[in-house]
C-alpha cells in the first residue's frame, strides 16, 4: 500500500494533505524519516509513525448509533441532515455508511460500518438476520394479532410477510393504545407500521432495539454513537 494511501485511510488527513505532512518530515517508517508519498509499506508490518506517534492500522470500523428522529439514513443530503452528518470531525470517513435504513421519524440502532461484506450479510434478505423493534401503536392490539403476525400477514401492495414475533407489553383501553415488540426475520420497506395497519392500527413511535444478535446500548443518547467493541463485532458476525 502507498503510504500517503495508508496514512488517508487512517483518516489523518486528504489524500492530498497527508502528501504535505510526508514531504514536511513528520512520517517515519521503520524508524527512517520518509519524505516520498509513493513508498510502499506493509500495513500490519512496518513500524509507521506521524509526529512521533504510532499508526495502527485498522481496515474496518463499525459503530453503533442512537438515531434520534429527524435524522435520514444516508450518507449526504442537499437538504436533510444524515446519520453522517452526527459523526465528529475525528470519526468521519468518507467509506462509512449506514448499513440498511430507518425511517426519518424512527429512532433506534443505526450500524455505520465500511465493511461492505457485512452489511450483505445482515441486509441480505436470504439471510433472515432478527431486527427488533419497540412500537407505540394508536389502537388497542390483540391475540388474534399475535397469531395473525406470527402467520405471516399480506400487507399493502400484495406483499406477503415472513413470520413475525408479536409481542403486547401493555394496553390502554381507555386511550385505545398498545405498546408493543416486534421481531422481524427480513426488511422490507417500511415493514413495522405496514404489518400495524395490516391488522388496522397505526404505529406512532417506533424504534429499532436490536440487530442480530447485538441490541442497542442503553447509554447511548438519542444522536449518540461509539465504536463497537471486538466481542460487539463477533456478535455482528455470528450467524448461528
Amino acid at each position: 500500500m502507498r503510504l500517503d494511501k495508508f496514512l488517508a485511510d487512517m483518516a489523518l488527513g486528504s489524500r492530498k494533505e497527508v502528501k504535505t505532512f510526508i514531504k514536511k518530515g513528520l512520517v517515519t517508517v521503520n524508524g527512517t524519516l520518509v519524505k516520498s508519498d509513493k513508498t510502499q509499506v506493509e500495513e500490519n508490518k512496518d513500524d509507521i509513525r506521524f509526529d512521533g506517534e504510532p499508526v495502527i492500522y485498522q481496515k474496518y470500523f463499525y459503530y453503533m448509533m442512537n438515531k434520534p428522529a429527524g435524522v435520514i439514513s444516508a450518507t449526504v443530503d442537499d437538504y436533510e441532515e444524515t446519520v453522517v452528518d452526527l459523526l465528529a470531525d475525528e470519526d468521519y470517513r468518507e467509506d462509512l455508511f449506514p448499513v440498511g435504513r430507518l425511517d426519518k421519524d424512527t429512532e433506534g440502532f443505526m450500524l455505520l460500518a465500511n465493511d461492505g461484506a457485512l452489511a450483505h450479510r445482515l441486509l441480505s434478505p436470504k439471510k433472515h438476520v432478527d431486527k427488533e423493534y419497540y412500537a407505540k401503536v394508536d389502537g388497542i392490539m390483540t391475540a388474534e394479532d399475535v397469531t395473525k403476525f406470527a402467520a405471516g400477514l399480506t400487507i399493502d401492495g400484495g406483499e406477503k410477510t415472513l413470520p413475525a414475533e408479536l409481542t403486547i407489553l401493555s394496553v390502554d383501553q381507555e386511550a385505545a393504545t398498545s405498546d408493543i415488540r416486534l421481531i422481524l426475520h427480513e426488511g422490507k420497506f417500511h415493514q413495522v407500521k405496514r404489518m400495524v395497519a395490516a391488522v388496522g392500527k397505526e404505529v406512532t413511535y417506533l424504534k429499532r432495539l436490536r440487530i442480530g444478535k447485538l441490541a442497542l446500548d442503553p447509554a447511548l443518547e438519542l444522536g449518540d454513537y461509539r465504536p463497537l467493541t471486538a466481542i460487539e463485532i463477533i456478535a455482528l458476525e455470528d450467524r448461528s
